[in-house]
């Protein structure tokens, strides 16, 4: 992936227009990333600022200029246009609708870091305006959000990257789990256990007035109109300054409304190593049974009967049947993290160790060379920003493309319907549609509030 030769901004660009137009995909070639000449990188901009925004933002900057940033919260816009001027000595300009960033025609690619229920209309409107994306994980609200993805992301041409880092970064842990693996280290593989953490309810949060400088109505966006919400007790570390208690700024992944809690959150992160390690990144699991489950309210139909708490599990253990009855256990309890178990050993493996006898013994019997270049497809980069660039030159889908991720992302979305519904789920993932149950088929899809639909 990394070659002597320079690519200025103006190869880059006629390279993208060509692959588009022909409407293939370039096979991979390499490029310097030109990061001490301006004219030679990429013109990026983020959408969706708060925490995770700007973090991606700040892991680019060595790669690519931001011309420009969007958000509905003007207090959070002006913050991270002076850390960027800050950070890179340039300013950007700044906006409140990402539509005024679609529009402009000298942005290569945008980052998408708003929340999970913005991230089909931003990203197709995006593709649909001929810019590359890089969007935050999860992907998407429902499934059938995912179909239309893939759908553009076909239709286009675009190179889209799905946010979920682990394929990528954390010192290559996730890689080399994935390598012992295929290099028969723990044998046939007999269950896979997904450790993603609980979570916790909320008092009632009244509701008040929308805070100074905040656009909620289109907060909420594609969402049902609904009052904001908090509370006066304040969030301290990441995530701080906002409201512990509140039904936006950071706390929004607790509402089904907006994400899927944390079955989607991490979930996303594990699910996605656990499910690429099994090789099944084109199918999916046949059935998804709640084993056990907390909801913080009451539900009636698959809906919370109140509106002013969160709604997502606090806890959960979901067996989902993979390809060869392979039981893959998503689970509140325990540690963060993944454990695999074989018919030979087992290892454990999170962001911060892997760890267990089969590796263990890669002191005396390491892996084969080039096992984890492999895994990942080629040399292996060592940041996410990084391998999606490297795809926009080549026009080659990146690492986390959005066909594997909506593949594992469709095990979290039923594990959350199974649990709203409080019962088994039987899937067929050839047709992508749950078996003789209308009730449960009707959550693959959410209309959008009016005024709010994807423009195509």
């Amino acid at each position: 992936m990394t070659s002597k030769r320079t690519f200025s901004r103006r190869d880059f660009l006629q390279t993208t227009s060509a692959a588009t137009a022909a409407g293939v995909f370039m096979g991979t070639s390499a490029i310097t990333r030109g990061q001490d000449s301006p004219n030679e990188r990429p013109v990026f901009a983020t959408i969706g600022l708060r925490n995770q925004g700007w973090t991606i933002t700040n892991k680019s900057t060595q790669f690519a200029d931001f011309a420009a940033f969007a958000d509905v919260d003007a207090t959070v816009l002006e913050e991270n246009l002076k850390k960027l001027e800050e950070k890179t000595g340039k300013k950007a300009d700044g906006y409140k609708d990402y539509r005024e960033v679609l529009d402009r025609d000298d942005i290569d690619a945008v980052m998408i870091a708003a929340p999970d229920h913005w991230h089909t209309k931003i990203s197709v409107e995006a593709m649909l305006a001929g810019k590359d994306v890089y969007c935050e994980k999860p992907l998407t609200l429902t499934i059938d959000e995912g179909k239309l993805i893939e759908k553009v992301v076909k239709q286009t041409g675009r190179v889209f990257q799905v946010g979920t880092m682990q394929r990528t970064e954390c010192e290559h842990r996730f890689l080399k789990a994935i390598a012992l693996i295929r290099d028969g280290r723990i044998g046939d593989i007999r269950k896979v256990t997904c450790g993603i953490n609980g979570a916790t309810g909320s008092p009632v949060i009244p509701a008040i007035d929308v805070p100074e400088g905040l656009d909620w109505d289109m907060w909420l966006g594609p969402a049902p109109k609904v009052p904001y919400r908090a509370l006066p007790e304040m969030r301290e570390g990441y995530g701080g300054g906002v409201p512990l208690y509140t039904n936006c700024h950071y706390a929004w992944r607790n509402w089904y409304e907006y994400s899927g809690g944390q079955m989607n959150d991490w979930g996303a992160h594990h699910v996605d190593i656990a499910t690429w390690a099994l090789g099944a990144t084109d199918t999916g699991p046949n059935t998804i049974t709640p084993v056990s489950y907390s909801l913080p309210v009451d539900y009636k139909d698959g809906y919370p009967t109140v509106s002013d708490q969160y709604n997502s599990p606090t806890k959960f253990e979901i067996r989902a049947n993979m390809p060869g009855d392979i039981p893959m256990i998503i689970t509140s309890e325990g540690d963060n993290g993944i454990l695999f178990e074989g018919t030979k050993g087992r290892f454990f493996v999170n962001r911060g160790k892997l760890a267990g006898k089969p590796v263990e013994d890669l002191e005396n019997n390491p892996l084969p060379e080039g096992a984890v270049e492999e895994v990942y497809g080629g040399p292996v980069s060592q940041n996410h920003t990084e391998n999606f660039i490297d795809a926009m030159a080549s026009r080659k889908q990146p690492i986390s493309d959005v066909w594997t991720h909506n593949r594992m992302l469709e095990t979290c979305h039923l594990a959350n319907i199974a649990i709203r519904l409080g019962r088994e789920l039987k899937w067929d993932p050839t047709k992508r549609e749950i078996i003789g149950d209308d009730e449960a088929n009707a959550f693959l899809s959410r209309e959008s509030r009016d005024g709010y639909e994807i423009n195509m």
